[in-house]
């Protein structure tokens, strides 16, 4: 059984409220009675991209197991790199921030979906030729894509024009390929969903959810609503059985 907490969108900002729901989400897995293997962070982890807000999260992710990282529409990479380098193994300097990291049986290909500046996510022709390239490479393992912008449309007005938009040529480089699962964040909502034939899933916010157009309004009449409670997700591999998602909301 290989266990992978998967986290996303704690949006740090030096804030008590931001700090105490990822501690939350922390003080729940240091209580497992069986560690996880590793956790997955997807995106968002600053909400200004600052430097100060990196170091932060550097100390609140200090934890008994692996964790890996990669940008969301709020990280910027430089100050991304430097603050989170103990937790980044990624060549090159700035944007992109690609990485391929193995933690016990699997592989993990984070990819970096940002586009600078922007909130919508892209993969150009350089990136979908290296996750070509990875994800050609033999490996005995289940093997984990995971990135920030899901692509699929949410049916919502404005995060819908917030995806991912090279839909098409990335589920062209995913076909036939032997991955596991997708991982995905930014649309702070619990989704279990598939593309291009795997299975994908996507964790809740940390930091709030943003209601669906059919749903009460957040009750502060913006996009998020920050009263809901914090969340993730735990995904259970075992080798020839369907994956396992179980959400998780800590009190």
């Amino acid at each position: 059984m290989y266990v992978i907490a998967h986290l996303s969108d704690p949006h740090l900002d030096g804030s008590e409220e931001a700090r105490s729901r990822l501690r939350r989400i922390t003080s729940y897995l240091n209580d497992f009675r069986r560690s996880v293997d590793v956790v997955v962070v997807t995106g968002d982890l600053a909400d200004h991209g600052l430097e100060s807000e990196y170091a932060e999260l550097a100390a609140e992710l200090e934890l008994p197991v692996p964790v890996l990282v990669l940008p969301g529409n709020h990280d910027v990479s430089a100050p991304f790199r430097a603050g989170l380098a103990s937790f980044i193994d990624a060549p090159g300097e700035g944007h992109p921030v690609h990485q391929v990291r193995e933690v016990g049986e699997a592989r993990f290909v984070l990819l970096d979906t940002t586009v600078p500046g922007e909130n919508h996510g892209l993969l150009p022709e350089e990136s979908l030729a290296w996750l070509d390239g990875v994800l050609r490479e033999p490996f005995d393992g289940p093997v984990f894509v995971a990135f920030h912008q899901p692509p699929f449309n949410l049916h919502h007005p404005t995060m819908d024009q917030w995806m991912l938009r090279t839909r098409e040529p990335f589920a062209t480089v995913l076909q036939d390929k032997p991955v596991t699962a997708l991982l995905a964040g930014h649309v702070h909502n619990a989704i279990t969903a598939t593309f291009a034939g795997i299975p994908l899933r996507v964790a809740p916010g940390i930091r709030s959810s943003v209601p669906l157009p059919f749903e009460p309004e957040s009750p502060t009449g913006t996009l998020v609503d920050p009263t809901t409670e914090p969340g993730f997700a735990l995904h259970v591999h075992v080798p020839g059985e369907p994956l396992q998602t179980v959400y998780r909301y800590p009190r």
